[in-house]
């Protein structure tokens, strides 16, 4: 046993170590390759900042928060240790006394992120300043199963064996496939002394609700907590600065964060932040907000997580002190539309898609639970033995029913339309409701149109997101998010299986009569327009012009709504002329039908007009008529040109015919022609 008493009391304040602390602290002390899975919150950081100023030596601590390792390095300066980071953040003075303070063998702690592990020089300069020993905090990001897979840190493995010393791992969350990997990549597969402290937080309270006016409900949140520090985890940057915008409208003191902002803003934000009493940062969750403060009261995730374990990393970051936290998760149909899409579109392996559709489908399986969230989030990380009472769930139990005839209906809906629609036109067809598009595919005399009566078109908007929660459906992005069953739907659909559901949700969705938020397009036809979009883009950022020179929004909105099949449908939508269909006509029409048939020049130019039709009839008469109607005459056509003029023809009589193809041909293909042209 070491003497850490000194150390832990004079350095870091404590007169104790927290449980499981300080067995992991005598092994790292001891030079032991170490793998510590424990809670946020639970002193990981203490775990290898005591070993450090107990050992010979300097131990460099590899992670990928910028924030955090600032964090870290001032709280140890302040506590008089010689800490300090090689970031991509630091000013030039910070970057000279980190030098300073490995010349002068005065520095005990030297934070680096991973990408610095890149240089070549970095495995000599460790060596020169005497490293001996290698920390690495959020140790699952060497996985390629985990949630946040950083491809920096394969290198870390190498340079243990480079520098030849102990190595001490720590992550929050990481399940057994990632353990494993952890194992494998950072310990050459040889086993670590490993400590499992268990992942639950009883001090944070878990809820989960269907998105219904999102910017309201976090605005709701927060202010039911005002004064309290609280982070606002957001999808995009823009969502950062919009919902931060309506928190300081409504009162709030709000800032915004995320990885597009100037390195001296973010340090600036971190450093309000640390400092400032009750004030609320909306952040993006991709950057991965590290600010080691104890005193966080709340987090609220305005969209979906990746994964159950980018979600526990998140809510972690409350209540750090031990105090109660408190913690709102929103998600709706289009969060779980776009998860899926972003793993089926992906550039993984089929096995790692497969693998990361179940990990959503275990978040997915937490945000629909039906009964304690505590125990389906801690059952997901293997722990068994689960008391909680501090979820929404524990405070109200879920109004639960059997939901098989109303999933066996809209499952039925979906084979019969032969899995090639979305929810919106779905839900038309359980509702009975004949739009245009019903009328046009037939589908009012399916078995199941209108049988849907029991609910309105939210309710069933509700159910198909339990469904999708359940993982029976799942959008399909090859038919630009149509819904296609999974193999777990089947047994419903046969009536071999039962489903419950969650009444209350689907209630809720009824009593709700908000306006409907104007779309630019219809739900049905959104994943097509957002395809078109990204074809405009690209095109756009190739010609180096702004996007609408391309295509306006009108023109792409048009071709989403309408769907032309070929360049005749094209050249009727609003704002395509005859240069831009020559130029981007089939590029968009394989966005929309796949690879379309090419089209000679010459009849593209008649492409959206009576003479278009017109000319592919004469050209089929042509063909039949090439060798004359006993077909044993000598060969004879005409050429593109020439069809071209007669099909553009008003008056269809025999001078006019041979003016244009002279007399042979005239005499050959007139009278068909002639007809053809009587008939138009």
């Amino acid at each position: 046993m070491h003497d850490t008493a000194p150390i832990l009391k004079d350095v870091f304040g404590f007169d104790g170590f927290r449980p499981g602390q300080q067995e992991i602290v005598e092994a790292v002390i001891a030079g032991e390759n170490v793998l510590a899975i424990m809670p946020t919150g639970g002193g990981k950081s203490l775990c290898f900042q005591l070993p450090a100023l107990m050992r010979e030596g300097v131990t460099v601590v590899i992670s990928p928060l910028i924030a955090l390792m600032r964090d870290q390095v001032r709280a140890l300066q302040e506590a008089g240790v010689g800490a300090g980071a090689l970031t991509s953040g630091n000013t030039p003075e910070e970057t000279d006394a980190v030098w300073e303070g490995l010349d002068a063998g005065t520095l005990k702690l030297l934070y680096m992120a991973p990408e610095r592990l890149a240089a070549g020089s970095v495995q000599g300069m460790l060596k020169r300043v005497g490293v001996r020993m290698i920390a690495v905090d959020e140790a699952h990001c060497v996985s390629q199963w985990g949630h946040d897979f950083r491809p920096d840190y394969l290198s870390i493995g190498e340079l243990r064996r480079a520098l030849n010393v102990p190595l001490a791992a720590f992550t929050a969350t990481a399940d057994s496939e990632t353990r494993t990997e952890i194992i494998e990549k950072l310990f050459d597969g040889a086993a670590p002394s490993a400590f499992l402290h268990g992942f639950d937080r009883p001090n944070i309270h878990l809820a989960f609700t269907a998105k219904n006016k999102p910017r309201d409900q976090i605005l709701d949140f927060a202010a039911a907590r005002r004064g309290q520090s609280g982070i606002v985890y957001c999808g995009t940057r823009a969502k950062t600065e919009g919902i931060a915008r309506a928190l300081r409208e409504a009162g709030q003191k709000a800032i915004h964060y995320h990885g597009g902002m100037e390195a001296e803003d973010r340090r600036i934000a971190e450093r309000q932040f640390q400092q400032e009493d009750g004030l609320i940062v909306c952040a993006t969750v991709a950057f991965g907000m590290g600010v080691d403060k104890p005193d966080i009261r709340w987090v609220a995730h305005a969209d979906l997580p990746k994964s159950i374990e980018a979600y526990y990393q998140e809510i972690g970051r409350a209540g750090r002190d031990g105090a109660p936290a408190e913690t709102l998760t929103l998600f709706g149909p289009d969060d779980i539309r776009l998860r899926r899409t972003q793993i089926d579109e992906g550039l993984a392996p089929p096995e790692r898609r497969t693998a990361d559709h179940g990990r959503l489908n275990a978040l997915l399986g937490l945000a629909e639970a039906l009964e304690c969230r505590r125990k389906t989030l801690l059952g997901y990380f293997e722990e068994t033995d689960v008391t909680c009472g501090n979820c929404d769930l524990c405070d109200t139990p879920a109004d639960v029913f059997d939901g098989t005839t109303a999933v066996r209906k809209a499952l039925s809906a979906i084979l019969r339309t032969e899995e090639w629609f979305g929810a919106g036109h779905l839900i038309d067809i359980l509702l009975g409701v004949e739009t245009d598009k019903v009328k046009a595919r037939g589908h009012a005399s399916l078995p199941t149109f209108g049988v849907g009566g029991e609910y309105d078109r939210r309710q069933w908007q509700a159910v198909f997101r339990q469904m999708m929660g359940h993982d029976l459906i799942r959008p399909d992005p090859e038919r630009h998010g149509a819904l296609r069953m999974t193999d777990a739907a089947l047994p419903i659909l046969r009536d071999e299986a039962k489903i419950s559901l969650r009444r209350d949700t689907i209630k809720a969705a009824g009593a709700t009569r908000r306006p409907a938020v104007k779309q630019m397009v219809s739900e049905e036809d959104a994943p097509l327009l957002s395809a078109l979009k990204a074809k405009r883009r690209a095109l756009a950022e190739a010609a180096k012009v702004p996007a609408y020179i391309i295509f306006t929004d009108r023109s792409l909105i048009e071709m989403a709504e309408t769907r032309p099949g070929d360049l005749d449908g094209m050249a009727r939508i609003g704002g395509v002329g005859a240069k831009k269909l020559e130029t981007y006509g089939r590029a968009f029409l394989d966005v929309i039908n796949g690879a379309s048939v090419q089209m000679h020049p010459t009849r593209r130019k008649l492409a959206g007009r009576d003479a278009g039709s017109v000319y592919d009839r004469l050209l089929e008469v042509q063909a039949d008529l090439t060798r004359g109607e006993a077909g044993t005459d000598k060969p004879l056509s005409c050429s593109a040109s020439l069809l071209a003029k007669v099909a553009q023809l008003h008056q269809a009589d025999d001078s006019a015919l041979v003016r244009i193809l002279g007399e042979r041909r005239a005499e050959r293909f007139g009278p068909a022609f002639r007809e053809i042209l009587q008939n138009r």
